[in-house]
């Protein structure tokens, strides 16, 4: 147990720094810019800035590290309309991406929710990880409420890192935990953790009683298994990823159905 728990906590610390780095080319057209740099995850998302003077700058786009070729060091970043703060009073500049403007990756990497089956797992996880400032999910179970979504939906999860700036989501799925972007959804890293599951809350621990549900409309059932939701919503945005494919390959019948959701040439 101690060598797992030293194991998550360098996990953590990994990916709690900013990076920052200079657009050394870029394709407005086609969406796509890119950086130099050492090392970097796909799947890593961020923003990107244009400096107008000492002390006035502007966020111009959405950015995901897209690829990442080691030899050359150099990251395909796709771009996005930047929509955290938008707002339909304010103008909107015609600014356009530039060789030398600063892409900001990893930003909010510090703050996290986790997503657990019970409060064991909840507490023993982030009492022991304390370089991850815990973002409760009692906020992200109010706003499901609200929204009359007892399934979360991406959509719901997307609203819940903007409004309280977070940048990953952990979740806990059968002895494993995943490190996700939240805002791509792009699984950054993926640690064994062994532990003992003896009850279940759905669709994850959180102190709210009841989360309300819709009328109608996708996401307004109450969620009936938790593992098998939360692996499906994580192949959804890692068809490729080998490592979920192997993981679903190897599990229990539940889930072996997600095989065929993988966009993987060797899958068998």
């Amino acid at each position: 147990m101690k060598y797992i728990l030293v194991l998550v906590l360098f996990v953590l610390e990994l990916f709690s720094s900013v990076l920052d780095s200079k657009i050394v080319s870029v394709d407005n057209e086609k969406n796509i810019a890119t950086i130099k740099i050492a090392k970097i995850e796909i799947g890593m998302s961020g923003f990107i800035v244009h400096q107008f003077t000492k002390s006035h700058s502007s966020i111009l786009k959405n950015v995901v590290v897209e690829s990442f070729d080691e030899e050359s060091e150099i990251a395909t970043l796709k771009m996005s309309e930047y929509d955290d703060l938008k707002h339909n009073a304010l103008p909107q500049g015609l600014w356009k991406v530039q060789v030398g403007d600063r892409a900001v990756l990893a930003f909010g990497y510090s703050r996290a929710v986790l997503i657990a089956p019970s409060a064991g797992i909840y507490y023993f996880i982030t009492k022991n990880n304390k370089s991850i400032e815990w973002v409760h999910p009692d906020i992200f179970a109010a706003m499901l409420s609200y929204n009359g979504h007892p399934t979360p939906l991406k959509k719901d999860f997307d609203e819940m890192s903007i409004s309280t700036t977070i940048g990953l989501y952990f979740f806990y799925l059968e002895n494993k935990i995943f490190t996700v972007d939240a805002r791509s959804f792009k699984i950054l890293n993926i640690s064994d953790i062994q532990m003992q599951q003896n009850d279940m809350e759905l669709p994850f621990y959180s102190r709210v009683d009841k989360i309300e549900e819709a009328w109608w409309g996708e996401g307004s059932s109450p969620l009936e298994d938790y593992s098998p939701y939360y692996y499906e919503l994580l192949v959804t945005y890692n068809k490729t990823n080998k490592v979920l494919f192997e993981i679903i390959q190897n599990s229990d019948k539940k889930i072996q159905f997600l095989v065929k959701e993988f966009e993987i040439e060797d899958k068998l």
